[in-house]
C-alpha cells in the first residue's frame, strides 16, 4: 500500500536550448513532466512510498514516461488507451526583458478520458494520502468528475490549486474549487490565485484563516513565492520564509515544495518540520533543469543545517 497517491497528467516537455527560439531551434530537449508525478517523484526521492495514477498511450511516448516516473522510486498506476495522445508542451526559457513562454499541446491526451472504471481506485482508498492538483480536473468534464469521485472515496486528501490560465477561465476554476474544497484535507493554495481567482485578499493569516474556514479543510497552506509560506492549523499558524537559491530552472519550485511538505507529514513530523522541508527541497530544484526535484534526504537536510559549500569534494 502506497502513503501517497497522485492522479493527473505527465507530458513530455520540449525545449530548445537556452537562449534559442523555438521557430529556429534545430535541437529539442525531451524530459518528463507533471506537476502530480513531480510531486510524487519529489516525495519518493525523501523516502515516501508513491505512486501515480494516471492514463496514457500504449505507445513509445507513453512508455517512455512510465519509465521516467519509475526510475525515481514511484509506481505507476496506468491505465493503457489505444486511443488519445500523449500530452506534450514547448518550454522557451527566456530572461529579462523576455518572459518565458509555454506552449501546451495536449489537447485529446488520453487522461481527458479518464473515469474511476480506468483507474486503480483501490490505491486511493488504501493511501494514506491522496494528491491532486486544479491542473487536472481543467483538461476535461471527465476529469471534473473523476477527481471529485476520487475526492470523495479517498480516506485523507490534499489539493493544490495550481490554476492554469491556458486551460480554463477564472470563473471555470472558481466553480470547480468551490466544488471540489471541501473534501479536501490539506489545501495548497498559491497566494496569487486565491486573490484572483477566489477573490480573497488580506493579510496572509487572514487568507489562509479565511480559506480554511470557508472549505473547512484542516490545513491551509498559503505559498507566497519569494515571500515564503504559511500554513494555517487547528493549532495556529506557522510561518516558513523561502531559502535563497541561484535559479537554473524555476519551472516545478511548487511541485517540490508540496513534495517535501508531504514527505515529512506522512513520516508523522510536524508542520514547522514540514514546511521547512518544503522551502529546501524547493530551493534544490530551482538550481536543477528540468521539472523534477532530483534531491535526496541528504542534500535538503545540508540546506536546513546551511552546510552547503561551492565544492563537495
Amino acid at each position: 500500500m502506497a502513503e501517497l497517491v497522485t492522479l493527473g497528467e505527465t507530458m513530455l516537455r520540449l525545449s530548445p536550448p537556452t537562449g534559442e527560439r523555438l521557430e529556429t531551434a534545430t535541437r529539442l530537449e525531451c524530459r518528463t513532466a507533471g506537476a502530480e508525478s513531480n510531486v510524487a517523484i519529489a516525495a519518493s526521492r525523501l523516502g515516501t512510498d508513491a505512486a501515480w495514477l494516471s492514463k496514457l498511450p500504449e505507445s513509445p511516448l507513453g512508455r517512455r514516461v512510465v519509465g521516467d516516473v519509475q526510475r525515481h522510486g514511484v509506481d505507476p498506476l496506468i491505465a493503457w488507451s489505444e486511443d488519445g495522445r500523449q500530452g506534450t508542451y514547448y518550454l522557451e526559457q527566456g530572461g529579462e526583458p523576455r518572459a518565458t513562454d509555454v506552449i501546451y499541446d495536449r489537447a485529446d491526451a488520453a487522461i481527458t478520458s479518464a473515469t474511476t472504471g480506468d483507474l486503480a481506485v483501490e490505491a486511493v482508498e488504501d493511501a494514506e494520502l491522496f494528491f491532486t492538483t486544479g491542473i487536472t480536473p481543467a483538461l476535461s468534464d471527465t476529469c471534473f468528475e473523476t477527481t471529485r469521485q476520487l475526492l470523495e472515496v479517498a480516506d485523507r486528501t490534499a489539493f493544490d490549486l495550481n490554476y492554469r490560465s491556458k486551460l480554463w477561465s477564472d470563473s471555470e476554476a472558481a466553480s470547480a474549487y468551490e466544488a471540489l474544497l471541501r473534501d479536501v484535507d490539506v489545501l495548497f493554495a498559491p497566494e496569487r490565485d486565491v486573490e484572483s481567482i477566489l477573490g480573497i485578499d488580506g493579510q496572509p493569516r487572514t487568507v489562509a484563516e479565511t480559506l480554511r474556514d470557508r472549505f473547512g479543510c484542516e490545513t491551509v497552506v498559503l505559498t507566497r513565492g519569494e515571500h515564503g509560506a504559511l500554513a494555517r492549523t487547528p493549532a495556529g499558524t506557522v510561518e516558513q520564509p523561502a531559502i535563497d537559491a541561484d535559479t537554473l530552472d524555476p519551472i516545478g519550485t511548487g511541485d517540490a515544495f508540496v513534495g517535501g511538505y508531504l514527505s515529512r507529514i506522512l513520516d508523522g513530523e510536524a508542520v514547522e518540520r514540514a514546511l521547512a522541508y518544503g522551502a529546501a527541497t524547493a530551493a534544490l530544484k530551482r538550481t536543477i533543469t528540468g521539472d523534477l526535484a532530483v534531491v535526496t534526504e541528504r542534500a535538503v537536510e545540508r540546506v536546513l543545517d546551511d552546510r552547503t559549500t561551492d565544492i563537495e569534494r
